[in-house]
């Protein structure tokens, strides 16, 4: 990138923040907009106001939060009429907070909070009010700060960048789509990003500008048509037709000891319409903890060696593995069906064995972790592929299983439920059922969110439950004592409590432990050898322990909802009365109290995670990113949910209109997937 004013110190400072080109300085986009003609006095400000004012600064603070190492910062700031209190609870980057010395003039954006009765800002963005500003445009654009480069001088730089281009790339949408969903040309909209219209101040504060509005539906477009694509990449292929009377099936519904669940029929009813299509299947199954979505996957895999196919069902963990094992062959074995297991630990002459069984087709369902993806292991007839927890699984080992098989059906679950919005993009390439409905007879889990000062009473309770012949979880954050967190740990705790309760049987679980260990203590947890557990979220996923009715989260603050939730799903898995405390520590976060209380309203696992998304945003939310899936740099999943379907919709139609994309209108498009994906994107539709 060339630009007038940009030298080999600030070039090289662009292009560390992925600023290479002209048109990567017009996609860095303003992350907020500074309507001067809002400018008021502190007096006159009253919370929820957006609003902009010039003040002076007073002092700076730092104050430490509790017992740990972190600190919370405040900017005190004053104009003639009055005082406030600007709190940061991270830094922004570094040195940010010592730029801003006593007397010193600055503009704060930003908005107003009630805290305990008085108002004061969160989080707000400061800048020193510079001589050459320039101040005749009402509503200017604000950029995030790269390291220390003033947003005045990033404004004056992608207005510059403006001037000097001559030629704009074609449009890459076709026109009917402009024209049906009413969208700027985006050469138009990039333009308007950065040189916003006074008038307009409102809709660019809310995204809703017609320029925000173009940029956002591109992000979501774009998305969208490479999941399109692998759909209609997925469609194409030729898959096992698997159909057949279903006696074992019915055999099997019969033999179960309970009723299946509506939710549960519903849900196989659309996986065994998929396996008798002649296009593989790629369907997720969600449904919370205890949703009974393993008894469905069997179902599958019953119907699948029903017509002669084997299936195999990875799961993440050992510990998972084997419990799915055990619960196959009480419910499988009986209708006949040859099952096998497979994990790292599997003894080399158990191996052997193994292998060759699955190659000479004398296996029907292979349960196993990431010891299925290895080169050796080869099937007779592939049909049938069941991923448990699809989140812990990349793309990649997907399609390493799928080439075990000659184009098998994809059966994936979670049990992390996944709001409506984020499913259409991150899996926005598989179809997606919902097990909604609990199994009869489950009460739901009491939950309570309390302090550390009640944590005594809290063990109490928990002593009483075990006296009453019951078994405890008692989860910490952290495996062993940190110096730079002031958290507590399993290994510490575990000590303390074997000390403070020398009648109590105690058994300590943590994720650097190795596997065997981790078995043995998960086996005398389940044969009731060991009453308590502590433990760290290593027992998050597929422990299942009916007699344990206590859940104990210490430093509940520290998880996310979905964590908390997935841990709270490990009680109540029998019928027993099940309660989980959480534990808050000291100095808890506004938020933090927000994600407790929602946990104490709801064990609805969808509800959760629709609030959970909207507090932490989708990439953390996820957690790691899956592939396919770029980061956003306007479009808001929560709050753009509607300009979403509407690409999505476009994505789709594209495809069905010009599955090869070979429409002269559609060059673009097939350009665009290329660059942005390689040829990989083009597989399915080329």
């Amino acid at each position: 990138m060339y630009l007038k004013g940009v030298g080999p110190k600030l070039g090289d400072l662009f292009n560390r923040k992925g600023l290479k080109t002209l048109a990567d300085l017009f996609e860095f986009y303003p992350r907020a907009y500074e309507d001067q003609r809002a400018a008021r006095n502190i007096a006159s400000l009253k919370p929820d106001d957006i609003v902009s004012i010039k003040a002076q600064v007073v002092a700076v603070h730092s104050i430490n939060m509790g017992r740990s190492t972190r600190k919370m910062y405040d900017v005190v700031l004053r104009d003639a009429s009055g005082q406030i209190h600007c709190k940061y609870f991270r830094v922004p980057y570094k040195g940010y907070f010592e730029r801003f010395k006593p007397f010193t003039e600055v503009r704060v954006v930003g908005k107003v909070t009630e805290y305990r009765g008085r108002i004061e800002f969160h989080h707000p963005d400061i800048r020193d009010i510079e001589p050459d500003e320039e101040t005749k445009d009402a509503l200017i654009p604000l950029y995030t700060e790269i390291e220390g480069l003033a947003t005045a001088k990033i404004m004056k730089l992608v207005r510059l960048a403006f001037s000097q281009i001559e030629e704009w790339p074609e449009e890459a949408l076709p026109k009917w789509i402009l024209e049906k969903y009413k969208l700027k040309p985006r050469k138009d909209a990039l333009k308007e990003m950065h040189y916003p219209d006074p008038a307009k101040a409102q809709e660019y504060a809310e995204f809703k500008s017609a320029a925000q509005r173009r940029i956002i539906f591109d992000e979501f477009f774009w998305l969208e048509l490479y999941l399109a694509s692998r759909k209609t990449g997925f469609q194409k292929e030729g898959a096992p037709q698997i159909q057949n009377k279903g006696d074992k099936l019915k055999a099997l519904e019969k033999s179960l000891p309970f009723t299946m669940t509506g939710a549960q029929k519903r849900v196989f009813a659309e996986i065994k319409s998929d396996l008798e299509k002649p296009h593989p299947m790629h369907r997720m199954v969600q449904g919370d903890v205890g949703s009974g979505k393993t008894l469905v996957s069997f179902m599958a895999a019953v119907y699948a060696a029903e017509s002669g196919y084997q299936s195999c069902l990875m799961a993440p963990t050992e510990i998972l593995a084997e419990q799915h094992f055990k619960n196959a062959q009480k419910v499988l074995e009986p209708l006949g069906l040859r099952l096998a297991l497979l994990v790292g630990k599997t003894k080399q002459s158990e191996r052997k064995k193994v292998l060759a069984a699955l190659h000479a087709g004398e296996v029907d369902l292979i349960i196993g972790t990431h010891a299925l993806i290895e080169d050796e292991v080869q099937f007779a007839n592939l049909g049938l592929v069941i991923i448990d927890e699809q989140h812990r699984f990349g793309v990649e080992q997907r399609g390493v299983l799928k080439n075990k098989g000659n184009s098998p059906h994809f059966l994936v679950m979670t049990a992390t439920p996944i709001p409506r919005t984020l499913a259409m993009t991150v899996y926005g390439d598989l179809d997606v059922s919902i097990i909604d409905e609990m199994p009869a007879g489950r009460s739901p889990i009491q939950t309570r969110a309390t302090f550390e000062s009640k944590k005594p009473q809290a063990l109490q309770f928990m002593l009483e439950q075990l006296k009453k012949g019951r078994q405890a979880y008692i989860v910490y954050p952290l495996v062993e004592e940190s110096e730079k967190i002031d958290l507590k740990d399993a290994v510490s705790e575990y000590e303390n409590l074997k000390a403070k309760f020398p009648d109590v049987t105690f058994g300590l679980l943590h994720g650097k432990m190795k596997p065997d260990e981790k078995d043995q203590v998960m086996d005398a947890f389940r044969r009731q050898e060991i009453q308590v557990l502590v433990s760290t979220t290593v027992i998050e996923v597929g422990v299942d322990v009916p007699n344990a009715n206590i859940m104990i989260i210490e430093h509940a603050e520290r998880f996310g909802l979905s964590q908390l939730h997935q841990l709270r799903g490990r009680v109540g898995r029998g019928e027993h009365k099940s309660f989980c405390i959480l534990i808050m520590g000291y100095a808890v976060s506004e938020e933090g109290k927000q994600r407790t209380e929602m946990m104490e309203k709801t064990t609805d696992g969808f509800k959760i995670a629709e609030f959970d998304l909207e507090m932490r945003g989708p990439g953390e939310f996820m957690g790691t990113r899956q592939s396919g899936l770029s980061g956003f740099k306007l479009a808001n999943l929560v709050r753009d949910m509607a300009i979403l379907q509407q690409a999505r919709e476009a994505a789709f139609e594209v495809l069905r209109k010009d599955p090869r994309l070979s429409y002269a209108e559609n060059k673009g498009l097939r350009e665009e997937l290329l660059r942005e994906h390689g040829p990989a994107a083009l597989a399915g539709i080329a």
